[in-house]
Formats: structure tokens, C-alpha cells, sequence
């Protein structure tokens, strides 16, 4: 039984590729789960919401384990900070902010960024050897992004308008793949561990934004489908989402891990078609077809972590 066990985890928790897979699939759902929450609960209030449900789920979980890894973490304890705050809780806020000021193909343009600002974080922090093919194969999963993001119209694409919220939304790319390269140097812990102080640093970070709503009047607390929602995306985009993702930036490496965030668009198109009910066009298929292909290329003789 041990050795089916072991079998099993192997297979699943030590498959790369089935982690990043399921950590977009549910970042993709978190797409259509933002767009279920419109007018049934506030932003800020899920993000502090999904940090509280979180961090009361794994703290108690793993408070013994926290209290043994604490010497080993503690040293760290800036660094984690800092990734709880800018990657957790500073680019949800920040896509927030610019949802308000920008278009949705811009965001989903500038989004589709990540892998690249990635592999260039991680070549410069850490020397990272980008061969060609890999480079081709981004730049193919960019193209798919961009073509779900204009919707398969070259004049969507160049009458993209610049405003702020494009700057907002980049520095929002920036954040998150500056969280994915500090993976590479969190401390040697359990990611369960690891992932619960986060947590815990994250409830108190969303805090200034859920007093911001509620000095300004501008919070809704969930209504029945508003708890649905945030729960979904505590337990889901939030909580397991991210310890699928340190476990496949632990197999692979930030650099070939961030390709797949490329895949987030793809699930968000696929999941609102089935859930929302909205058209499946041929730009859908097509992007779906370049995403895979550079994802497939990027990871043909993929450069070393």
C-alpha cells in the first residue's frame, strides 16, 4: 500500500507538467470566478477575504511544523515578506486598479508578459541559459496570447489606446514575476510551511486595501454566490494553486514554469464558453494550437534552471 502510495505521489505530485497544468486551470477559473463576483461582493474584500480563509485553513494545519521550521525560515523572513506582498496580495490589488483603467485586451496582452519577464528576470538573476528554441517557443505562446486578447481582430490589435491602467498592469506582471524568481530562493522548508506563513503575511498586507473600501463606502460584503465565489478562490486560485506552483517552479525551474502562466487565458476562454455561455470563435482554437506548440517547444531541450 506504502509503495502504491508512493507511486501515486510520484505520478502527481512529482509531474511538473500536472502541477503547472492544474495551478492555470484554476487561475483560469479564477478569471470566470472574478467575473461571477460583479456586483456580488467587492474587490478588495475578496482579496482580504481569500487570504483570511486561507491562512485559517493552513496555520492551524501546520503551526507545529512552522514552530519546528521557524529557525530555517527566520533568516528569510524579509524575503517572504516581501513575496507575500508584492506577488499574493500586490498583484491581485493591482490588476484591480487597472481593470478600471484599461481594456480587457490590454490586460490580457500585457498579462501574457509574465513567461518573458520571467525568463529575462532569470537570466539576468541567475544566468540562465534561454536558447533559441525556447525563445521561439515563448514568443509562439505570446502569439496565441495576444491573438485570444485582440480576438482574432489585426484592428482590435492596432487600435490598442495607451492609458495608465496599462502601466498599472505591467507593474502588476512585474510583481508576480518577481515572486516566481524568488521561489527559486525561498527557504528549504516544506511548501506547506512555507505557503501558510504567506498566508498569514498576506492577511495582514490586504488589510490597508479592505480599510480603503470601507472608509470610502465602496465595500459590499459576499452575498450567498459571493461566498461561493470567494471560496472558490481561496480554496483553489489561492491555496492550492500556489502550492502546485512553488512544487513545479521547485521541479522545473522559474524560467520553463513561467511559459505555462501563458495557459491562464486559454483555461479563462475554455471555462467561461462551458460556464458563462460564451462563444467559441476560431481565434479560440488557433491561440489554444500556439500556446501548446511553444509550450511544447520551450520544454524540447529547455536551457538548465
Amino acid at each position: 500500500m506504502y509503495a502504491l502510495a508512493k507511486r501515486f505521489g510520484d505520478l502527481t505530485y512529482g509531474n511538473a507538467f500536472l502541477m503547472l497544468g492544474l495551478t492555470t486551470l484554476f487561475w483560469g477559473g479564477n478569471t470566470v470566478a472574478g467575473r461571477l463576483a460583479m456586483g456580488e461582493v467587492s474587490p478588495m474584500m475578496v482579496v482580504f477575504l481569500r487570504w483570511v480563509i486561507v491562512a485559517g485553513i493552513l496555520l492551524p494545519l501546520q503551526w507545529k511544523r512552522i514552530q519546528a521550521e521557524w529557525p530555517v525560515m527566520r533568516p528569510h523572513i524579509v524575503l517572504m515578506t516581501l513575496m507575500a506582498v508584492f506577488g499574493f496580495v500586490g498583484f491581485n490589488t493591482l490588476f484591480y486598479i487597472a481593470a478600471t483603467q484599461t481594456t480587457a485586451v490590454n490586460l490580457g496582452i500585457i498579462q501574457g508578459s509574465m513567461p518573458i519577464l520571467v525568463l529575462i528576470g532569470s537570466v539576468i538573476a541567475f544566468g540562465t541559459k534561454a536558447r533559441a528554441l525556447q525563445v521561439f517557443g515563448i514568443l509562439l505562446t505570446l502569439a496565441g496570447v495576444t491573438m485570444i486578447a485582440a480576438q482574432g481582430s489585426l484592428e482590435t490589435l492596432l487600435a490598442l489606446a495607451v492609458n495608465p491602467g496599462d502601466g498599472i498592469m505591467l507593474i502588476a506582471c512585474v510583481l508576480y514575476s518577481g515572486y516566481t524568481l524568488s521561489l527559486r530562493n525561498r527557504p528549504q522548508v516544506s511548501s506547506l510551511t512555507f505557503f501558510a506563513v504567506l498566508s498569514g503575511i498576506s492577511v495582514v498586507a490586504s488589510i490597508p486595501g479592505f480599510l480603503f473600501e470601507l472608509s470610502t463606502e465602496t465595500a459590499q460584503w459576499p452575498t450567498l454566490q459571493g461566498w461561493l465565489v470567494v471560496l472558490y478562490i481561496a480554496l483553489f486560485p489561492s491555496c492550492l494553486a500556489q502550492i502546485f506552483f512553488m512544487r513545479g517552479v521547485e521541479l522545473i525551474g522559474p524560467a520553463r514554469a513561467g511559459v505555462f502562466i501563458n495557459l491562464v487565458p486559454i483555461f479563462a476562454a475554455v471555462l467561461a464558453v462551458s460556464i458563462l455561455g460564451e462563444p467559441f470563435e476560431w481565434h479560440h482554437g488557433t491561440a489554444l494550437f500556439l500556446v501548446l506548440g511553444g509550450i511544447w517547444l520551450s520544454e524540447r531541450k529547455a536551457g538548465s534552471r
